[in-house]
């Protein structure tokens, strides 16, 4: 059976599932639509976490930076896992006893103020989008190469599967299809791992092979291999960085603080019964996480040497191209490899000088890696659902924050008061819907690649969120003029800094223009330090908190008490 073939079973499946489940769960109320009922068991609400928190970015794009990137790769891999540590430790357990169901909720009641709550739906808003647009972009890359369409037909596929079960279902039936998506996507990550680690070094164990000699009977290791090709082809060697340790250490934090403000990842620890569950949660999903993260940098390794193998051939002189292996033409025609022959020799050469006939987009490495390793076309199939399984689990978290943004914090809490809970869970699935073609739209006309977009989502909501929440919780005289200048500054920073390097003068996006050596992807540490020194000046410059508000922070600060997420 063809892979095309074998594709449409498997990942044709996974929507049944995913299909059926939302069916089955589908949410009766606003207290089902936005927290599932908040009565989740802490394991599925584990795997359902990772899930949410395993993006395209994390599925698709992470191997994919750290193949072409090394080192320097790494940073997305350090940020991202220690981002989950701090937001589980720090900030889950107190916005869960605190009660409230959304990142714009805490703000409007912990700052006493409907324009700070206001100014969080904005900044959550744009927050979600940002991401979004990733996580679609995704899904256009998965379906224009398994299913053979264009990637605009593949994004609008994934519309319609994301709309049909997050708004149908909500936070119930996204979570429980999270579940779901969760087994998919892991097992289409490990599986290929295991079988091109055994290949490649003799070890079942991917993070062992990743540190092992290859099989081929020289006893190199893996590493000392890639670094010895990487150098001869005129790249840095794999194991050493380019960047400078001031932007490695900015990028790091800012996807650090970032996680901790990431709105659709905090909403998941009011799904449980109790603060003791969130904490149990907090720690399955860490465990979850870390099977696909640790697997990452071997995965990127083995795709890297592959991929230098399969193309430049083991003389390194190059492979011609009307010999090339299948997956150079078949990945030729969704646009995301060209060949150009600068020589005329008819040979293909991947090189990191002159010499360069290839251009491969970095998002492509983790889907093409069993096809470079010759993998059965099953496992090409699974690697397809699980890429699709994690780009919609993400999108389907990030559309309901955005609905209950605009349902729950704008309508409900503040300019419409008196709608019913029925009219209530109405405009929350129509803003899903609305949200649903503006991130198809953003996912067809992205604005980089897949992980560079969620790097930007995590800049803003480290320089927006991360400070009002972190002095919410733990600065209990922080007050409404504070919270509101603080993030307002931060966020606008941090934009305006992205927008004018990425979209106004992308040719100035240099080391050498950066302020403070700092790249576009770091800036929101920059922002995030902003919005703490403005928020605490103004907050000096103003009264204090009220004393009511300072005994409310007070209590939340204890781990006492269930704290019952309700809806209104």
């Amino acid at each position: 059976m063809d892979i095309q073939t074998m594709t449409f079973l498997i990942v044709g499946a996974t929507f049944v599932l995913y299909i059926g489940i939302a069916i089955w769960a589908r949410a009766g109320s606003t207290n089902d639509f936005y927290v599932a009922g908040g009565g989740v068991h802490p394991v599925a609400n584990g795997m359902a976490t990772a899930a949410d928190w395993m993006s395209a970015a994390s599925f698709i794009s992470m191997a994919g930076l750290i193949s072409f990137m090394g080192y320097d790769g790494g940073v997305y891999l350090m940020g991202w896992t220690g981002g989950y540590v701090l937001l589980a430790l720090c900030l889950a357990p107190y916005l869960r006893k605190f009660g409230k169901f959304t990142v714009p909720d805490f703000i409007g009641d912990r700052y006493y103020s409907q324009t700070a709550r206001t100014v969080a739906v904005i900044c959550a808003i744009f927050v979600c989008f940002t991401y979004v647009a990733g996580q679609m972009r995704g899904v256009g890359v998965v379906f224009s190469r398994f299913l053979e369409v264009d990637i605009v037909s593949g994004v609008i596929i994934g519309m319609a599967l994301v709309f049909f079960y997050a708004v149908l279902g909500g936070m119930k039936g996204i979570t429980y299809t999270q579940v779901a998506q969760y087994c998919v996507l892991i097992c289409a990550y490990m599986v290929p791992a295991f079988f091109i680690s055994i290949l490649m070094t003799d070890s079942f164990i991917p993070q062992l092979g990743f540190g092992g000699t290859l099989a081929d009977g020289s006893g190199m290791y893996v590493l000392d291999k890639l670094d010895g090709l990487s150098e001869e082809l005129g790249f840095t060697a794999y194991t050493e960085g380019n960047k400078s340790m001031v932007d490695v250490f900015f990028i790091t934090a800012a996807l650090m603080v970032g996680t901790a403000g990431l709105p659709h990842v905090i909403v998941r620890f009011f799904t449980v019964p109790k603060v003791r569950d969130a904490r149990m949660s907090a720690g399955w999903a860490l465990l979850f996480i870390a099977l696909l993260y640790t697997t990452a940098p071997a995965v990127a390794t083995f795709a890297r040497v592959n991929m230098i193998n399969t193309i430049n051939g083991e003389e390194m002189q190059g492979t011609e191209y009307a010999q090339a292996p299948s997956w150079v033409s078949n990945w030729e025609k969704t646009g995301l490899i060209t060949w150009e022959d600068k020589n005329d020799d008819g040979r293909m050469f991947y090189s990191g000088d002159e010499r360069n006939e290839m251009k491969i987009d970095r998002d492509i490495m983790v889907l093409a890696n069993p096809e470079i390793a010759g993998l059965p076309a099953w496992v090409i199939a699974l690697v397809a659902a699980g890429g699709v399984a994690a780009a919609l689990s993400t999108s389907a978290g990030l559309l309901l924050v955005i609905s209950t943004s605009i349902s729950h914090d704008l309508l409900k809490r503040n300019l419409m008061p008196d709608i019913s809970d029925k009219q209530e869970l109405f405009f929350a699935r129509l803003a899903a819907a609305v949200a649903v073609c503006v991130a198809g739209y953003l996912g067809i006309n992205p604005p980089g690649f897949v992980a560079q977009v969620v790097a930007f989502a995590f800049g803003l909501a480290a320089s927006s969120f991360f400070p009002a929440i972190i002095l919410g919780i733990f600065y209990k005289r922080m007050n409404k003029e504070g919270a509101i200048a603080g993030m307002i500054s931060g966020i606008v920073f941090t934009a305006a800094y992205i927008i004018f390097f990425k979209f106004v003068s992308p040719e100035a996006n240099t080391p050498d223009n950066w302020w403070f050596g700092i790249s576009p992807e770091g800036i929101g540490t920059l922002g995030m330090l902003l919005n703490f020194a403005v928020a605490i000046v103004v907050n000096k410059m103003t009264n204090d908190a009220p004393d009511d508000v300072q005994e409310m922070v007070e209590s939340i600060r204890y781990p006492k008490g269930a704290g019952a997420a309700h809806a209104h």
